[in-house]
This record gives structure tokens, sequence and C-alpha cells, in this order.
């Protein structure tokens, strides 16, 4: 049968995975997955049509940035989930084309069809992305769709709080179904850049979530250590999984840990009464093949970036949301979750062990500090911009993103210690662990690693920044002293790119390869365009950073 997936930074030999993917999904999966996306293009015409009529698209806009989520990189390796989800767009489809007039997009809509795993996976070829034969506007096309479907992660995660922007929705509508019209190239590279700013959207949404939610994050010491009782540990995203666990388990002697992106759940002020969340355990996604053995509870993975799972926990690991894996047990949705089966299990688990330190982790630490997302950072604006007119802080390099397991990633942990003592990094998102415990010390107090959050938290990055602007009186935003030295992994960290471009940055580096997506035409109009970079070696780099 075989496959073709190029959408994620480890993508075989940077061209695509075409047996397996290297994120571990299998051919079937993957397969599925293209189908899906080919259904919610189709889905998207009929929404269209609905939304032009001016009726709500609320359901069909969130139902299609749920299915969008299920296709990210790691999150859901379900054959039979991502089945269901096109069975699904099936349903809704044909209940939208009623009274279609014949011909024309109906045409192409009812040529898919089918309602079991196999007859979806016949479909397959016509689904592939290599089913458009002009690599350039391939490229572009997979460009918006991968920046879509890190528009949708937020999106749902925004909803899952109660907050919905149904332009936004519109928003999103309009641009997938663009996405199947035979767009001339000029046209299709403006529909990138509404792509951005519709990212762009989508974190400002998510932010406003969260933080009206839960507060603004504050400057937080997060313990590292393990205590002697039984434990839960939580992964992913989603902060709202993460309160209702901590509702349940008031009192029931379980401590509670976050792990990999829910880290800075520790920042915001409402969290702090819990006295049970009383950690981080680990570090970044993809080492938790030996973190979560060595846990010894069980595990909750919230949303993407659930790793193939080892028998060493095969049976005390948890999904829920669009995250699955197959034959992992799904906790499913409600409000609130019925987090019962994990807290009884943990019940008879012992309590986490020391996690064994490797090469890639050589530095111990009690505690990781974090918490400056914009309005923490605010505080500190008459401290920093003082610093940077007196020469104390010369420069401030925006190194967030994604992290991910290949050795090439040591190139961000040289990079941090390799810049001079006047710098100041900004992060959010995974790629913080990679030096979130070097000891780089402070400038007159301001920590040269400002952790913002999560990866969604970039748009923290980009207020600072605006409010920096401000704040010197500077025409141009790139005028500013911010250098951009960016990991890029899976589609939210696209997401984040698009969103960047959109709100004018440019000259932003990424690394450790450009992605395999972006044919050759139009990796070089990005890089007239945008003066967008790929990372070199560290020497040179650090070299044109310090300079810039």
């Amino acid at each position: 049968m075989g496959m073709f997936c190029f959408q994620c930074q480890e993508t075989a030999k940077n061209t695509g995975c075409t047996v397996r993917g290297v994120c571990g999904k299998d051919e079937t999966t993957a397969n599925l997955q293209d189908v899906l996306i080919h259904t919610l293009k189709d889905l998207a015409l009929l929404t269209l049509r609905k939304k032009n009529s001016g009726e709500s698209i609320s359901e069909e806009g969130v139902f299609l940035m749920k299915c969008l989520f299920a296709t990210i990189t790691n999150a859901n390796f379900d054959e039979n989930r991502i089945a269901e989800l096109i069975r699904e767009a099936n349903t809704r489809k044909k209940q939208l084309a009623k009274g279609y007039p014949t011909g024309g997009t109906l045409s192409r809509i009812e040529a898919w069809h089918g309602e079991s795993k196999e007859d979806f996976i016949n479909q397959a070829a016509d689904a592939s992305v290599q089913s458009e034969a002009d690599v350039d506007v391939r490229s572009l096309k997979e460009l918006i769709m991968y920046g879509l479907k890190g528009l949708a992660a937020y999106g749902v995660h925004a909803h899952i709080l109660g907050f919905e922007n149904e332009e936004l929705l519109g928003e999103l509508v309009e641009i997938i179904a663009a996405t199947t019209s035979k767009l001339p190239f000029g046209d299709l590279l403006d529909l990138v850049l509404r792509t951005g700013k519709a990212c762009a959207r989508s974190m400002a949404l998510l932010d406003e979530a969260n933080t009206s939610t839960y507060g603004h994050p504050e400057i937080t010491r997060v313990n590292t250590g393990v205590s002697n009782n039984p434990g839960i540990l939580i992964s992913g995203h989603d902060l709202k999984d993460l309160e209702e666990l901590l509702e349940q388990t008031q009192g029931s002697g379980i401590d509670v840990y976050t792990h990999g992106e829910m880290l800075p759940a520790h920042y915001y002020p409402a969290f702090k009464k819990y006295s049970h969340l009383v950690g981080n355990y680990g570090g970044s996604w993809w080492r938790q093949d030996r973190e979560f053995a060595s846990f010894n509870g069980p595990i909750l993975m919230t949303t993407n970036c659930i790793t193939p799972v080892k028998e060493a926990y095969r049976d005390r690991i948890f999904t829920t949301g669009m995250a699955g894996y197959p034959g992992v047990s799904h906790i499913k949705d409600g409000r609130p979750k019925d987090f019962s089966p994990i807290i009884a299990l943990a019940k008879n688990c012992a309590p986490p062990g020391p996690i064994e330190r490797s090469e890639m982790d050589p530095i111990e630490t009690d505690e990781i500090t974090g918490g400056f997302a914009h309005h923490q950072v605010e505080q500190l604006a008459e401290k920093i911009v003082q610093a940077v007119k007196s020469g104390r802080i010369r420069k401030f390099v925006v190194m967030g993103g994604c992290d991910g397991r290949m050795k090439s990633r040591e190139y961000f942990t040289e990079v941090a210690k390799a810049l001079p003592g006047d710098t100041v990094i900004l992060t959010a998102g995974c790629a913080k662990y990679r030096y979130n415990k070097l000891h780089l010390g402070d400038i007159d107090g301001i920590p040269r690693v400002l952790d913002a959050g999560q990866c969604n938290d970039s748009y923290s990055i980009a207020v600072i920044s605006q409010k920096l602007k401000e704040a010197f009186d500077l025409e141009d935003i790139n005028e500013l002293p911010v250098d951009f030295d960016i990991a890029w992994y899976e589609q939210k960290a696209v997401c984040v790119l698009l969103a960047l471009l959109a709100l004018g940055f440019t000259g932003i580096r990424i690394g450790p390869t450009l992605p395999a997506f972006l044919s050759e035409n139009v990796k070089q109009l990005l890089i007239e365009k945008f003066n967008l970079k790929g990372t070199t070696d560290v020497e040179s780099d650090v070299r044109a950073i310090v300079k810039g």
C-alpha cells in the first residue's frame, strides 16, 4: 500500500516517510489521515455555503478543528478512531448537501463515499499530498494546511474553555475551501499570509481563554524532585484536563506531576491552590519511553506528543481528547471527564522513581523557573528598557518552538551556552528543555532565560516585542534588538511561524532543517520575501545573532 508523509521535521531523509512514519504511525493510519483531510475539504466547501447564507457554522467549525487536530504529528495513532471521524464527516456532508444543485462542487463531493475502513483506504491514493502534480502548488497548499492544523489545535483548547470566535471559524472554513481550487501561484501566497493572520488570531484567542480562566502567568519556581506519595503524570497541553484531574484527586493522597508542555501550568495562579500539584517530572515529549517507565504511576496524555507506547508502561497510560493509541485506554469526553480509573490505578502504584540522567540532560537541578508571559514581562518593562538602553542587555534571542529526538538538536543547547552574557533568551514551547536547566545567570535580576509557556505562548513573545517597539518608539518591529533562532517539529510550529510572518517579523532563522514540504521555488520565495533562514553551525549563527 505504501504512504507518504512529510509534515514533521524528522521526516525520513528530510524528504518524506514512505513505509512507516519516523513518528511511529503505520501506513494505514497515515493513509486514513490523508482521506480525513480530503473529506474535511469537501465538508468545508459545503459549510461555506451555510456560512454564506448567514447561518452559524459553530458546530461544523469546531468539528473541523477537532479532526484537523487529530492529524497532527504524534496526536492520534488509532486507525479505528480516524476512520470513525471520516464516517462522521461523511454524515455531516450528506446533511449539508441536501438541496444542493447537482453538478459542480457536489460532483466532487459525491465521488467520495463509503463506510468501511477498507473503502477509505481505497481512496488514499487520490487523497495523498502527492496527487497534486505541481510541486510548488503542493508546497504552498501543504504549508497552508499545516498552519491550519496548528490553528485548529489552539482553537480546540480555547473551545474547551468556552471561548469561540465565529469569525475565526469562518476564516478556517474559507481557507480550507480555497485550497480545493486551482489558484494562481500569487493567490496561493496571499492565502498563506491570510492563514498566518488567522493563526495569530487563534493564539490570541487561546491566550484570552487561558488567562481569563486561570489568571495571568506569574514568575514561578517549579520543583523537579519527587515525593514518597503515589503519583499521576499528566502530559500534553490541555489545562482543563489538568484542572479536572486536580479536582478529582484532592484529598486522595495522590500527587500530580506535569510533564513536557504541561510544565507551564504551574505558572497560572489558579493552579497554585492545589497543594498536591507537586512539580514537573522529566523533560521533553520524546523522552517519555524512559521517563514514563520510571514514573511507576499512571500517565494521562491529554493531546498530541504521544510516542509509540512501550510495554514498560502500556498498562498504565491513558489518552483523552483527540489523542489516541491502539490498545491504550481512552477517557471519553464529558464535563467533567471521569478520571476515576486513573485515580484507582494510582493508589496501587509505587511512588515515582528518580530519572536517570543522560548525555542529553547532564545537568541536575531542583527547580525550573518560568512564567514570563506578556503580562508578567510588562511588569518588568521599565527595568528591561533601562537594561537595554544602558547596554546591559544587547540582544533578545527568541529560541522557542519544538524539541525533537535528533542529535542535531543539540545545536540549540550549544547556542544557548555560546550566547554572550548580555543576551536574554525568550522561549515558549518544549524547545526550552534544551536549555532551561542550564545555569545562565541573570542581568540586573532579569533571568537570561525567560520562559513564556507552551508553544501557543509564542503569542506572548509577539506581544512583548510589540510593547518593546512602543517603548523604544520604533517604526518597524524588526528594528528591535530581537533575533529569532527557532526550533520546529510539527504543525503548531508552522502555525506560529506563519503568524509571526503575518505580524511583520522577518529574518527568522529556523532549524535544525528547513521543512521538507517547501519546494525549492517556495523556499526561495520565502527567503526573498521574508528573509527566512535555516540554521547553520553554532559559531556562525551566534556571530550573526550578536552582530545583527
